[in-house]
């Protein structure tokens, strides 16, 4: 199959026989599900006859907003729901859930900046510690084996109020379990590349708080090296949410690894792709350079083989950059004359999406 020959006839002019829908959430806006159901909405609109194709849908995410929906979904387990702090210390209902001995954490459960009112928002006071309170709950539950996803934290306090939150009992967990960490972050702790530098400024902090918070980071990096004879402030990811990445790599010892590509694996995505399937759609929020830089729609794309593969995004900033890295068509779903409030109202934005699949098809 040519891939180039962006047709929408295949298979000697019978069309797509099955299709599959597996983007992220556009966040702010729209999970991954609904992301997913407002493509396939679009997709049976354009062909409502008997011989519509088969749509699959695939819940997705990088580590960030919906890890834990992604997770659960493709592995099936059980949503656990606790009492926890948010990032200021204030009583929140949050879930993580649990497949067989392993948790899934998503970090912005409890420390999410999501949570945070804007006007609210200081990461100098913002603290991980209801991060701390999940894995004690699912530790005491028997739980040994944990994946965490780490996007979309309105902290900068490199771990240091999960580990207060744990107590003296980390230094069990460290003996007894595994973190396998969801991100695709690559910053270190510290320096210009860093948490505070790099993430801090979104999370309401000014150029003081940036410096302030950088030292705080490098101190404590400092301290923790000589009680463990390693440094691990240099690591990749180690400037993830902010600093949190550090706290689980420098005191558990854990594993980083691409979000997107753990869900992926998670959900044995070559078998399904391989299946017969005619069309992959995926996409994100905004679609940029920094998507061929390991975002979940680049994944998806290298696991893509004779299938033709749409990027379908909310805004997208580089068309050419996607045409050239093998995306068959880029559709953008935001209308570029509509303001982004506007955009970004799940009602609008679920529109947007069906308009652009009807338009697509009908080219």
């Amino acid at each position: 199959m040519d891939r180039k020959n962006d047709g929408l006839r295949l298979m000697d002019g019978a069309g797509y026989k099955k299709i599959i829908i597996a983007c992220d959430s556009y966040k702010g806006c729209l999970s991954s599900r609904e992301v997913n159901e407002a493509i396939a909405s679009g997709l049976k609109e354009w062909n409502a006859d008997d011989a519509s194709p088969e749509i699959i849908t695939l819940e997705m995410s990088d580590g960030g907003e919906g890890m834990l929906d992604a997770f659960l979904s493709a592995m099936k387990g059980e949503r656990v729901k606790i009492h926890a702090h948010d990032a200021l210390m204030r009583w929140i209902e949050a879930e993580y859930g649990i497949v067989n001995d392993t948790a899934i954490i998503e970090i912005a459960q409890t420390a999410g900046l999501a949570l945070i009112e804007p006007e609210q928002r200081n990461p100098m006071k913002a603290t991980s510690w209801g991060v701390g309170e999940m894995i004690m709950n699912a530790w005491r539950r028997g739980v040994r084996h944990f994946i965490v996803g780490l996007g979309g934290s309105a902290t900068s306090d490199c771990g240091i109020g999960m580990l207060k939150a744990m107590g003296d009992d980390w230094k069990k967990i460290r003996q007894e379990c595994s973190f396998v960490l969801a991100s695709d972050v690559t910053n270190p702790l510290c320096g210009e590349n860093g948490a505070a530098h790099v993430f801090a400024p979104q999370k309401g902090a000014d150029a003081k708080m940036v410096q302030m918070l950088d030292d705080r980071a490098r101190k404590f990096a400092e301290v923790s090296a000589k009680h463990f004879g390693y440094d691990r402030s240099e690591a990749p990811g180690a400037g993830a949410a902010g600093g949190l990445g550090y706290a689980f790599l420098q005191y558990f010892n854990a594993e980083a690894r691409p979000g997107a590509e753990l869900l992926l694996e998670k959900i044995e995505v070559d078998v399904l792709l391989i299946q017969d399937a005619d069309l992959v759609i995926t996409g994100e929020g905004h679609s940029d350079r920094q998507t061929l830089m390991g975002k979940l729609p680049q994944r998806i794309l290298e696991h893509v083989t004779n299938q033709k593969i749409w990027l379908v995004s909310g805004g997208v900033s580089d068309r050419k950059a996607m045409l050239d890295a093998g995306f068959d068509r880029v559709v953008q779903v935001t209308p570029e004359e509509m303001p982004l409030d506007e955009a970004m109202k799940p009602e609008v934005a679920r529109n947007n999406i069906i308009k652009a699949i009807r338009e697509q098809f009908a080219l």
